[in-house]
Parts: structure tokens; C-alpha cells; sequence
């Protein structure tokens, strides 16, 4: 954004001011279509405004609420001398129509809307006690000024971050308390585009709804894309099965390995997932312990026996079997590890064509061990670690990423994907509600199940069996790892925000045919 906004600014097309008017006038406008009561007649502000030109944007909403009739009451921190020029001016031109009282004196009493424009996307440190500004956030918000999210008054608004909101991150900088809380709004109005750290980590729950307005900036690509709907879905021809064949075996062919009695369920989910998604035909291999209990449930699925490595080196010895999901269900043992290796031996034969996909105790199964993963997992891998996981195989990674964050720009949810997908050498998708997707050379993207494409039922037993099931028959329908793993992930939330309040994993391949109706897939 600073490179952007530099860029308008010398070639002629914009002032700093003229931006500043813009975002200004963008907060005021995103304010009454979130609360369209506010825009009925003037009611109290509070603006908040920080030395930087956060402040700056904070002292024009102030003076455009004025002269809309509001009260407004300004608590400021910092000289005019030591503002970046635009902000001093605007700050110049409040002042000429009202007061900056201290921040230590700051109260928000009888307010309707708190404006917070403190630090905005260049904060590089945390501001958390005992540090003076971090006291007075925590004094006037700690005790549920914000009343807990709820929509009662007073309303908080950020302008492009929440103060203290990492903005590449998506984590909390503080230095000496964890009062991250303090920070929370219920309106974030960034500009031109979201930021990562609207997205990742934190970012979703403290700044409350998004709204991003356009200041009349050039459009520019992000670097690591967010969350669109996949190119391949539409623009090639893998999910329409007349134009790869009429034959089952022409759509692909996808194995899925089933754990022991009673634990069976994870692997069907994925099965039943990856024939929905359009493989040409799905087997479930199960223990000879458990193979009557899937008998019972399946049915266009086919069913073989599988009992350790051996039997599933024979299995795959069917060189039309192309994509083979391995770990829902299966138990985090070494029998499981034995059936990983002897599935990466099998998908490293050369011309071969098969892809894996780990996922659950594939992953823990590695748990201290991933010495004997890493070296084994080819281009032609998907690893598809929650939280938990991902410690388990890259320990170290993890480590920093749960370490406290006290500068900016901190070690983020996109960083550590990425240095395990180069450890890794395949594609890892790091599930969440900031999935973060990458490959091996660094090529990433962000998919968010946040603000108004938030899927919170997602949050339910075996939905990511359904996820791993779908990225495995995208994989046998002839999507490569990365496109494979992107795709699927979009689906998965598609389908769960199809289905609504209620959903159980069940549920989610079922809802496939809906998704590709409405996004025009034949």
C-alpha cells in the first residue's frame, strides 16, 4: 500500500491530502451503511488519533462528523512537529474547529461510535502495559466498553487495522501483557484491498466486519492471492465428463484406506467426498476386521480388503489407481507409518501417476519421526495438517509461530506454510479458518472462511475427512497438487455455506451437485 499510494502520488494522479480525504470520507460512509440509525441525525464521536498518518485519516473522520452536527470529542497523542505532513495538516484543520484533549484524559461517555485511529498498518511494536498507552486502552475497553461485540452502542470502528493488529500477520503485538483483547472492534474499514492480517491469525475476530473502500488507487496484484474461486473449476475441462471420456476409468480412479472396527467413518466420508467431486470411481480399502462394517454403508463405492503395507502395495499395483487419500481413521501406528512409505515408494515408480494425500494419523504417525517422511515426499504429495498436526511433523515451525509476537512484520501463518511445504517438498495445506495453501518454491495462497464468507459449522466432527475426500478426487480427476488443494478447499467451504446452521460432515459431499450448479459447472 505505501508503495501504491507513493506511486499515485508521484506520477501527478492524487495528493497525500486528497487520499486522506478519501479514507476519511470512506470511514464516515462505511459507518452509516453498517448503522444506517447513525446517518438519522448527529450523534457523539470519540475519535482516537495516533501520531502517523492513521492519525491523520482519524482527524478528517473527526471533522467530517463535525460538520454533520456531530458532537466529537478528540484525544490525540504526539506533537504537529513530529506527524508525517499530510496528517499534520489534517490535524491543523481540526484544530481549527475543535480541541485535542491528551489521551491520558481520555472518556467515552455517552459515546455512539469510538474511532479508533491510532496505529494503523505501519505499527512495528506492541503498545501493551505497562506501556501508557497500552494502560489507557486497557482502562477504557477491559471492563466490556464494547460490550462484548454486541450491536449496542458504543460502536467501534477501526480505521485499516484495530491498534496493535499486526497488519501482515494477523497477530496481536504486546510486549509485557496479553490484554489483546483490549483491541477488538466491531467495523474495520481498510483501503484499496483486505490486508493478510485482516485474514489470518487474529485478524477475523478483532476487527469485527470488514469493510474495504476504494480510494481510487490502480488496481495491483497482492503478491499471495486471498480467497477466489479457483481458475482450473471453470477454465478447464476436468469436472465435465464429456470432454475427457465417457469411461469411468477416464475420470480417475481414487483410493481410500479405512481404519479397524468401529473407526471406519473418517474414511468413507473421504470416499463418498471424492466420488461427489467427480472421480470416475472410488474403492475403500479396509482391515479384513472392519470390511463388514463398510459393506453395510457403501455403495457406488467399491470395497477391497487392505491389512498393512504389503496388501496395499498390491492394491496399487493397479496402475489406473491414480490418487490415494491415507490417514482418516487409519490410528497414528507404525502399521500406518509402514503404509505411508510403502504409498510413497509406490507413487515415486517412475511415470507412475499417483498422487497422495496425508492427512490426520498419516501426519501424527510421523510424530519425532519426520526424518523418514520428508525425504520420501515427492511433487506429487498433498499433506493436510490442522493446528495439532502441524506441530507434530514441523515442530520447530510451530514453536514461532506460537511464540509471542512483540514486532512487526511477525512470523505469520503464511510464513510458517511455506517453510514447511520447502522442508516438506510437497504442497501443505494448513486447515483453518485461514487456510493457508503452498508449494515447495514458495507459490502460496490464502483461503478465508472469514467475515462474509464465514462457515463457523464447519467446526464439527469429520469435515476435514470431507475436505481431504474432495482435494483425493480432484487429484483423480487430473487437477495438479497445488490447483488440486485450492480448489478443494473452496469447495469445501462452498458447500458448507450451501448447507447452513446445522451441518454435520454427512452433510458436505452431498452438497457438491448444488455448488456446481450455482457456479456453472457441467
Amino acid at each position: 500500500m505505501r508503495d501504491l499510494e507513493a506511486e499515485a502520488m508521484a506520477s501527478g494522479q492524487v495528493t497525500g491530502l486528497e487520499l486522506m480525504e478519501r479514507a476519511g470520507n470512506g470511514v464516515v460512509d462505511a459507518v452509516f451503511a453498517r448503522w444506517p440509525v447513525l446517518a438519522e441525525r448527529p450523534h457523539r464521536a470519540v475519535v482516537f488519533c495516533g501520531p502517523g498518518n492513521n492519525g491523520g485519516d482519524g482527524y478528517v473522520i473527526a471533522r467530517l462528523l463535525h460538520d454533520r452536527g456531530w458532537s466529537v470529542s478528540v484525544f490525540g497523542i504526539g506533537g504537529v512537529e513530529q506527524m508525517p505532513s499530510d496528517a499534520a495538516e489534517n490535524r491543523q484543520r481540526w484544530e481549527a474547529v475543535g480541541i485535542i484533549e491528551p489521551l491520558a484524559a481520555a472518556t467515552a461517555d455517552n459515546a455512539d461510535i469510538i474511532v479508533d485511529a491510532m496505529f494503523g498498518t505501519g505499527l512495528s511494536r506492541g503498545f501493551a502495559p505497562p506501556g501508557e498507552v497500552g494502560e489507557i486502552f486497557h482502562r477504557l475497553f477491559a471492563d466490556g466498553f464494547w460490550g462484548h461485540r454486541k450491536e449496542l452502542p458504543p460502536y467501534v470502528v477501526a480505521v485499516d487495522v484495530p491498534s496493535g493488529l499486526d497488519a501482515d500477520s494477523g497477530r496481536v503485538l504486546w510486549a509485557d501483557s496479553p490484554w489483546v483483547g483490549d483491541i477488538a472492534a466491531h467495523l474495520t474499514v481498510t483501503f484499496h484491498q483486505a490486508k493478510r492480517g485482516h485474514i489470518l491469525g487474529d485478524g477475523p475476530m478483532l476487527c469485527g466486519d470488514l469493510a474495504v473502500v476504494d480510494i481510487g488507487l490502480e488496481k495491483a496484484g497482492q503478491g499471495v492471492p486471498l480467497a477466489r474461486l479457483p481458475d482450473p473449476l471453470l477454465t478447464e475441462p476436468a469436472l465435465s465428463k464429456s470432454a475427457t471420456g465417457e469411461h469411468k476409468f477416464h475420470h480417475g480412479h481414487g483410493l481410500v484406506v479405512a481404519g479397524g472396527m468401529g473407526r471406519t467413518g473418517a474414511a468413507r466420508l473421504s470416499a463418498r467426498a471424492a466420488l461427489r467431486v467427480g472421480a470416475g470411481l472410488v474403492t475403500l480399502a479396509a482391515p479384513g476386521a472392519s470390511v463388514m462394517e463398510c459393506a453395510g454403508q457403501v455403495t457406488s463405492i467399491m470395497l477391497r480388503r487392505c491389512d498393512d503395507d504389503s496388501a496395499l502395495a498390491a492394491l496399487l499395483a493397479d496402475r489406473r489407481i491414480n490418487a490415494l487419500c491415507l490417514g482418516p481413521g487409519l490410528g497414528a501406528t507404525g502399521e500406518t507409518r509402514a503404509m505411508v512409505l510403502a504409498a510413497l515408494i509406490a507413487a515415486s515408480e517412475k511415470g507412475r501417476g499417483l498422487s497422495v494425500v496425508l492427512d490426520a494419523d498419516a501426519i501424527s504417525c510421523f510424530e519425532g519421526q519426520a526424518n523418514e517422511l520428508m525425504p520420501r515426499l515427492r511433487s506429487c504429495a498433498v499433506i493436510t495438517p490442522h493446528g495439532g498436526e502441524f506441530a507434530r511433523l514441523f515442530p520447530e515451525i510451530a514453536a514461532r509461530l506460537a511464540a509471542r509476537a512483540e514486532t512487526g512484520p511477525a512470523f505469520s501463518k503464511l510464513d510458517a506454510t511455506r517453510e514447511a511445504a520447502q522442508q516438506a517438498g510437497c504442497v501443505v495445506v494448513f486447515k483453518g479458518p485461514d487456510t493457508v495453501i503452498a508449494c515447495p518454491d514458495g507459490t502460496a495462497c490464502i483461503h478465508s472462511a472469514a467475515y462474509d464468507r464465514a462457515a463457523p459449522w464447519l467446526a464439527t466432527a469429520g469435515s476435514g475427512d470431507v475436505l481431504t475426500g474432495i482435494i483425493t478426487g480432484l487429484l483423480a480427476r487430473g487437477f495438479d497438487p497445488f490447483w488440486a488443494a485450492q480448489t478443494g478447499v473452496y469447495l469445501h467451504v462452498e458447500a458448507a455455506r450451501a448447507f447452513g446452521p446445522g451441518l454435520i460432515a454427512e452433510d458436505l459431499p452431498d452438497m457438491l451437485p448444488t455448488v456446481f450448479r450455482d457456479l456453472g459447472v457441467g
